[in-house]
């Protein structure tokens, strides 16, 4: 019967006839054979099954053994022996290998055959020692999925005994480790898939027919993922023994793992990180709960560093798998955790943000039901973090128009998701998010760290920076050996000059002008911190001046040499080449202007004068009423105790030494006085509904919508900063609670108060007064009124017979400064009749714009527009058009509309092509002035809060054309110690990249 097999499979006959044939030739197997007969055709049979030239001998052959090994059980017993399956297992058969499936396949119909025999639990032992060297030779994933099969199948063939079966899954978890896929066409990969799930599955029941070795896999799992070794990168089939782990044991595990003092942060790191590249396998569930449960069990104990660095490098991955339909749930599952529970910078969203748009419009349009119900909940998320990180229009406003029509949460919702997600619930206590190393942006301007809640000071200092003429002023000091505050602020603004850096960390600067009441790495006022920063300046300028002047005495030096000391330190001040007016600081010939408040008594006539130093002027909302009525005389006596208000929170600075405590106290006391302020401008402005000490804040966000819906054209009722202005320097008339009292009627009275400014400076500063002091919350709110901001502004100087044809005076010295407060009229001194004035409209040209995002002075985010705009006037046309534009009468302080326009005509081709930046910490960008005025429109939250405007002087400046000409194209050289500090750290900046 062997010749007849033989010569079937090697014969010419059709196909139906060698099928007739095989089955004759199986209704054969019953005749009895001899022992030689039946092992030539187990040999045959063996032979046709493993070598097999095509698919229909290799089916012959098993037919043909499975036929007479059943009859002839004896013999095939003796036949399949344990030098057999040992041979096939260790040498192969033939020319087929021993790492071939085949023989697997064989092996296991061989067990199936002799199942009952008692040869097989002979087989069995021989298995299981198999079985543990196979896997410890890392087999291929067809060859362990058979062997896995084979083992499934015959549970007897497993490793016996703790040890070895402890081994055996740590072993097989390892092969797993080493699986690679051969293909990448689509039926590969099924296959592919299916191997890797028939060994995870064996795992699985070893796993719960024995528990004990579930942990030492686990073990073994992670050693393998944390793994620092650069050489091998585990197979992400590693992600299909998840699923199988119950999820009762993420607490245990976790904490074990992260309280574990033996794992490094960078195996930790690393296991984290390919924990997350698992997202991509198809099949495995629970793999986001498991990575998402690590997330949460690092941010316990406080492992932001490894957050960090994991989340920068892997969330894009993420992102990115959100394309692919089997694994997007569980890959926005850990998007949306990684993103909600970074919330100390915005780094991790931002690397997201150009890619957002394009999925976006993809789901859109292939209309499936899948794909809108997940772009409602992408939509949410996005919303989430363009809320948490307001202040970023250019990079924003693509995706609001992209998810313009999809569903947006409500305020409640976004706040209820964003602090239930954060790593700690002070985000304010994590460490800094180091920036990564890169060069300048194509701006060629250099951004500032934010290092911790610190852009409020980074707002401010790039505003000073693109304030050309003193940042001229700064870097041409001479300062060596000296350790003030100008030297650092020289020290910063020479840094974002020439360093080759993209963003430059000010700890040293920000640790020396943070003003002490300021709480570290918390959120401040931009505009409390540049006041107290420009009186720090001025202040310690000022000292230093007052001791050079100073003679040396008994009783305040004991030796010549302090004095020398002294002087010395003095002078560094002092620029080359001099300036003149010796007597003003540096802040008080950039900043420094006059304010004189007038009050006349309605029953006397009798008038009382005072003058104020100020480096900044505080803009109070004005009530709609005075919007369309400019004559400010029958102001009611709400807005004018709103006005009295207004005018204590000018920004001052002191002229006389006996006058710096009163520095100290104005900063104070202006807290109290905005609180008064602002609640009453809140209330005007609020509809009637809201109108009430109950305000949340989802009602403020939602103010800026409500006016909109009943008012007229934005272009009727949008108040610009001339108005604001206007409303500042408007007559007010003091009666009721608020009377004067008149020194010379002995009584109060109804008085008119009347402020002019007399003395401009070179840059105006101007805060508009947004935020109230809500005492119920303890919180300051925020005026989410929108503001037009011209170009060009006009300031009315008020220009006495004494100081025509001088541009700028002296501060006098004999400048009283008395308490501020409610009282403050009651203390002003009568004075001599008024001089004759000149009232003159001064041009100013916006210079920059610092931008607050968020409803609360204590949240949000600053950033800040700005330009370069030199000490020369556009054309000197200007200051002829504004010496001939002579204010009318008191009734119209800026009246200059036509001038204006005329202005802004002449100025619109020069000014609009000039570069405007965007300065967002770190992050500096091109910008248009357009995008500067529609900021609000576009982002309700953005709104102006400080800005700076320049002088257009006839001269080219104040001396910025100095006689060496260094000023004229660029700023001063630097001195050398300061060159040379720049030089090392581009340096080493250079090598580190």
């Amino acid at each position: 019967m062997d010749k007849i097999l033989e010569g079937l499979v090697s014969s010419s006959h059709p196909l139906p006839v060698k099928r007739v044939i095989v089955r004759r030739v199986v209704e054969s197997a019953e005749t009895p054979l001899s022992q030689a007969q039946c092992r030539a055709m187990f040999a045959l049979s063996t032979r046709l099954i493993l070598q097999g030239p095509d698919s229909f001998q290799r089916q012959v052959g098993r037919q043909v053994l499975e036929a007479y090994a059943r009859f002839h059980r004896d013999e095939f017993e003796a036949f399949f022996n344990r030098g057999l399956v040992l041979g096939l297992l260790q040498r192969g058969y033939g020319g087929l290998g021993s790492r071939d499936p085949a023989i697997l396949d064989y092996v296991q119909a061989g067990l199936r055959l002799i199942i009952s025999c008692p040869s097989v639990l002979e087989l069995f032992a021989l298995l299981q020692v198999e079985a543990l060297r196979m896997v410890c030779e890392r087999p291929a994933p067809p060859l362990c999925a058979r062997l896995c099969q084979l083992l499934g199948d015959f549970p007897q063939c497993l490793p016996r005994g703790r040890k070895l079966s402890l081994a055996f899954c740590q072993q097989l978890v390892r092969s797993i480790a080493h699986f690679q896929s051969q293909g990448s066409r689509e039926s590969e990969l099924r296959l592919y898939v299916s191997q890797v799930t028939q060994v995870s599955g064996l795992l699985r029941s070893i796993w719960k027919a024995e528990p004990d070795t579930l942990l030492p896999s686990l073990q073994e799992l992670f050693a393998v993922i944390s793994s620092t070794d650069t050489s091998f990168e585990p197979s992400v089939a590693l992600a299909s023994l998840v699923q199988h782990i119950p999820l009762q044991m993420i607490t245990v595990l976790i904490r074990s793992l992260t309280t574990d003092p033996n794992v490094k942060d960078a195996s930790m790191t690393q296991a984290l990180c390919r924990m997350i590249d698992w997202l991509s396998w198809p099949l495995a569930q629970h793999v986001e709960t498991w990575v998402i449960a690590l997330l949460k069990g690092l941010a316990a104990v406080q492992k932001f560093t490894i957050l960090i660095d994991v989340t920068l490098l892997k969330i894009e991955l993420v992102f990115n798998r959100l394309w692919f339909p089997l694994v997007r749930p569980g890959a926005l599952a850990v998007l949306s955790h990684m993103l909600l529970s970074f919330q100390h910078s915005p780094e991790a969203f931002h690397l997201l943000v150009p890619h957002v748009v394009n999925l976006v419009h993809s789901f859109k349009n292939n209309g499936l039901p899948s794909s809108a119900a997940f772009l409602v909940q992408l939509t949410e998320l996005i919303h989430c973090m363009m809320y948490h990180y307001s202040g970023f229009p250019e990079l924003y406003e693509p995706i609001l128009e992209a998810i313009k029509e999809l569903p947006k949460p409500s305020e409640e919702k976004i706040k209820l998701i964003l602090n239930q997600s954060a790593w700690t619930s002070q985000s304010s206590s994590l460490p800094s998010c180091l920036s990564r190393l890169s060069g300048k942006s194509e701006t060629g301007k250099t951004g500032l760290v934010n290092l911790g809640n610190t852009c409020y000071m980074n707002s401010v200092i790039q505003a000073l920076f693109m304030a050309t003429d003193f940042r001229r002023h700064v870097l041409s000091l001479n300062l060596n050996g000296c350790n003030s505050l100008m030297r650092k602020l020289q020290h910063l603004f020479a840094f974002l000059a020439h360093t080759q850096r993209e963003a430059y960390a000010p700890r040293i600067f920000f640790d020396a002008s943070r003003p002490p009441w300021f709480t570290p790495r918390s959120q401040q006022d931009c505009s409390e911190y540049l006041r107290f920063l420009l009186d720090r300046l001025h202040e310690e300028e000022r000292t230093l001046k007052a001791l050079s002047s100073a003679k040396p005495s008994e009783n305040m030096m004991s030796s010549e040499s302090l004095v020398q000391e002294t002087a010395n330190k003095a002078q560094v001040f002092t620029e080359a080449p001099c300036t003149g007016d010796e007597e003003r600081t540096l802040i008080e010939k950039m900043f420094g202007g006059k304010l004189q408040t007038s009050i006349c008594c309605l029953n006397c006539k009798s008038t009382s004068q005072k003058e104020e130093a100020f480096t900044d002027l505080s803009l109070a909302f004005c009530p709609p009423t005075s919007l369309e009525n400019v004559d400010m005389r029958s102001i009611t006596h709400s807005s004018s105790k709103v006005k009295d208000d207004c005018m204590v929170q000018t920004g001052i600075v002191a002229s006389s030494p006996v006058e710096e405590s009163a520095l100290d106290t104005s900063l104070a006391v202006s807290d109290g006085c905005e609180t008064v302020m602002n609640e009453g401008i809140l209330k005007d402005h609020l509809p009637a509904e809201l109108n009430s000490e109950n305000i949340t804040d989802s009602d403020l966000y939602r103010v800026q919508d409500t006016k909109n819906v009943s008012q007229k054209p934005v272009s009727e009722n949008t108040p610009s900063v001339t108005d604001l202005l206007n409303y500042f320097l408007a007559p007010e008339i003091l009666n009721g609670d608020n009377k004067y009292y008149c020194e010379k009627c002995t009584s109060l009275q109804n008085a008119e108060k009347i402020m002019q400014i007399m003395e401009e400076p070179e840059y105006l500063i101007l805060t508009l007064l947004r935020f109230s002091y809500d005492p119920k919350c303890h919180i300051r709110r925020k005026i989410l009124d929108n503001v037009s901001l011209p170009l060009i502004l006009e300031l009315p100087v008020k220009r006495t017979a004494s100081s025509l044809g001088v541009v700028s005076k002296g501060w006098s010295v004999d400048i009283e400064f008395s308490d501020t407060g409610e009282n403050l009229a009651k203390k002003l001194k009568p004075s001599a009749a008024e001089e004759a004035c000149c009232p003159e409209l001064v041009p100013y040209v916006l210079s920059s714009v610092v931008v607050h995002s968020g409803i609360s002075s204590e949240s949000g985010h600053y950033y800040s527009y700005a330009r370069n705009i030199t000490g020369s006037g556009p054309s000197l046309g200007l200051c002829q058009q504004s010496k001939n534009m002579a204010l009318a009468s008191h009734g119209s302080l800026l009246a200059g509309e036509i001038s204006r326009a005329v202005i802004e005509n002449d100025l619109d081709a020069n000014e609009m092509s000039k570069e405007w930046f965007l300065f967002n910490d770190s992050r500096v960008t091109f910008t248009s002035f357009q995008s500067v005025q529609k900021i609000t429109s576009r982002f309700p939250k953005d709104t102006a809060y400080v800005l700076l405007y320049k002088k257009q002087n006839c001269s080219n400046g104040f001396n910025a054309n100095s006689a060496n000409g260094l000023w004229v194209n660029g700023d001063p050289p630097l001195q050398k110690e300061l060159m040379d500090a720049i030089t090392k750290d581009n340096k080493l900046y250079l090598q580190v990249r």
